[in-house]
């Protein structure tokens, strides 16, 4: 057997990071993993399940001095990071560290849609990031997927979806119609080991998508597999624009509040078509289905749904 690819993941236990470790631990390719946690975390739950399926657990507090972060990183081939939004500030120390080590590939946190600068105030931040990673020429991959079938479950008059409705994606803004990238959570993981083994992708953004799909057809679909008429939260244009504003004036410079992001996602997402293929491939992403023709679709809307009206639960 070749040798290991060893990466490690800051954020193993969230919700993205628990996907891509489950992708890592079934790829053909040979990874060893190490989850990056946090010392309050080290014996929580998640490190022990972790633990148990073979990932390696390393204390790594992101606030602590450099030579402590290059100690836990050394031996690394690659680091991943899936830490919260509101810790971005925070990868310029781990990318200087990760330079520091001998890391070979750092993929900073973005896990969403793409977006131009000063459109969405995090994927701003994002690009800060990114931008403290290249100042460093430090190799890296950035991989954005999307937004999420599993935060765009709909109510419908029976209830069946009522277990998966999280209030976030069961919108329809403007009129619906456009066109926007979603992906199950469950199949990034296998997409980022694929990534990651490619030296095509150094240096490189990758856009990992299932399908392109509008909220109207989202929800004809929802109709379609349940047989009943599903009911989304109606936004206007201009009631998304003034949230905007409003959280604007209600918040500092330095902070993200949560009724900013949404609104801002909202906006770019669903209102201006920035989370397109096409969008994508202007601001410079290679396509996953491009990269990979031979490579499964993943999950379809209509078979998530399926799942949801089965009673399952949804990953998130």
């Amino acid at each position: 057997m070749s040798s290991p690819i060893k990466v490690g993941i800051v954020g193993a236990t969230g919700n993205t990071g628990k996907s891509i470790v489950n992708g890592l631990l079934a790829s053909d390719v040979n990874f060893e993993v190490t989850a990056l946690t946090r010392p309050e975390s080290v014996d929580s739950d998640g490190s022990k399940a972790l633990k148990d399926r073979g990932v390696k657990i390393v204390i790594l507090d992101l606030k602590a001095p450099k030579a402590e972060l290059v100690k836990a990183l050394t031996g690394l081939d690659t680091v991943l990071s899936c830490i919260s939004a509101y810790q971005l500030e925070l990868q310029a120390g781990l990318a200087q560290a990760a330079k520091d080590a001998g890391v070979k590939r750092f993929v900073p946190c973005d896990w969403g849609s793409p977006a131009p600068r000063g459109v969405m105030l995090l994927r701003d931040r994002k690009d800060d990031a990114l931008a403290a990673v290249q100042r460093l020429r430090l190799a890296y991959t950035v991989i954005d997927v999307g937004l999420w079938f599993n935060l765009s479950v709909a109510a419908v008059p029976s209830g069946r979806t009522a277990h998966a409705v999280r209030g976030i994606l069961n919108i329809h803004a403007g009129d619906g119609t456009v066109p926007n990238a979603l992906t199950d959570i469950r199949d990034i993981g296998w997409r980022v080991a694929r990534i990651i083994a490619d030296p095509r992708t150094i240096n490189k953004k990758v856009f990992a998508y299932t399908e392109v799909l509008s909220m109207n057809q989202c929800a004809d679909t929802l109709d379609e597999v349940s047989g009943e008429k599903s009911v989304w939260t109606e936004l206007s244009a201009q009631m998304i624009h003034d949230a905007i504003a409003k959280a604007k004036q209600e918040t500092s410079s330095s902070a993200l509040p949560p009724g900013l992001t949404i609104n801002e996602y909202y906006d770019s997402c669903l209102l201006r078509g920035d989370n397109t293929p096409e969008s994508a491939a202007y601001l410079g992403y290679l396509d996953f289905k491009d990269l990979y023709p031979e490579a499964p679709s993943g999950k379809l809307l209509g078979e998530f749904y399926k799942d949801v009206l089965d009673g399952q639960g949804i990953g998130v």
